[in-house]
């Protein structure tokens, strides 16, 4: 059987990432991009046509993917004379890679049904790199039949995929994921800084963490910064962080509770944003409480 067509827009670094992974599996692309350049022009030298909207996109694609920032991002490509809805083909599938809002997902899955497609959310575990070698993971929630369609797809992607029920519960679930890793993240940052005003070496600090109950990959990954001054171990921008967290905060709100937890890290998250550190990766959140405290 011949290969679906695959549209794809938002070509950032993990959108990149997954389109020449796609390319690397014979898969033929059609690519929208932003601002930046840099991996669509890539994918456009190995034989991706270059769409000028997002409706022609979709009528150029069997399955339309999005690797976006934002949920208003998403919107803006789905919607309009110019969007995805207004091109999508009969039983075309659209997959929604970025961290997004649920009741956001939900929505556009109703404007695709009636635009005579289907809508998945399915957002991503791990990074850019596992990404070129399909070693994702990936959060897909939607209507079955649309996810049994693409799973051959979305396995030359990840090396887990799952189905997590119905549309929004994977971004619900990411939202979740997020949340908790970004506060781990803030806790070990400013474990250090505190380190360092009590009189204790940063390294010894973590050996003991790390030997017991406490010990995880993201611990790690702010240690490779906070002692080995290696930022590069969680690509993961300050701002993106903060978006999230305050989507996982608009959740909370929307379900009508208050969220204690999700103060500290949104907090940190969103004053480094502000002052400075936006593009800065996560664990170097260790630099704004190191300075926060010398205030």
């Amino acid at each position: 059987m011949s290969k679906p067509k695959i549209g794809f827009i938002g070509l950032g670094l993990m959108g990149g990432a997954m389109a020449g992974r796609l390319q690397d599996q014979g898969y033929d692309l059609t690519v929208l991009g932003n601002t930046d350049r840099t991996y669509l022009d890539q994918a456009i030298a190995r034989g991706a046509h270059e769409a000028s909207n997002a409706k022609e996109v979709a009528e150029a694609s069997d399955i339309v993917m999005l690797c976006m920032g934002t949920s208003d991002h998403v919107e803006g490509r789905m919607r309009g004379n110019e969007g995805v809805f207004a091109g999508l083909r009969k039983g075309a599938t659209v997959v929604d890679f970025g961290t997004s809002l649920p009741a956001s997902s939900r929505a556009l899955a109703v404007e695709a049904e009636a635009a005579g497609g289907q809508f998945l959310d399915a957002p991503l575990g791990r990074t850019p790199a596992h990404a070129k070698d399909g070693l994702l993971n990936i959060m897909a929630s939607g209507d079955m039949e649309a996810f049994k369609r693409v799973e051959p797809v979305l396995k030359d992607l990840g090396e887990n995929v799952f189905h997590l029920g119905a549309v929004g519960s994977g971004h619900t679930i990411k939202l979740l994921n997020n949340f908790f890793g970004m506060t781990v993240a803030n806790a070990m940052a400013e474990a250090f800084a505190m380190a360092d005003l009590a009189g204790v070496d940063r390294g010894q600090v973590y050996d003991v963490m790390s030997a017991g109950p406490l010990n995880s990959g993201m611990m790690g990954f702010v240690k490779a910064y906070g002692v080995d001054n290696d930022p590069s171990q969680l690509e993961f921008a300050i701002k993106n962080a903060a978006k999230d967290v305050g989507y996982y905060a608009r959740m909370a709100e929307d379900a009508g509770v208050d969220s204690i937890m999700v103060k500290g890290p949104l907090t940190a998250l969103s004053e480094a944003r502000d002052n400075g550190q936006a593009d800065d990766m996560v664990s170097q959140m260790v630099d704004f409480y190191v300075n926060r405290f010398k205030a």
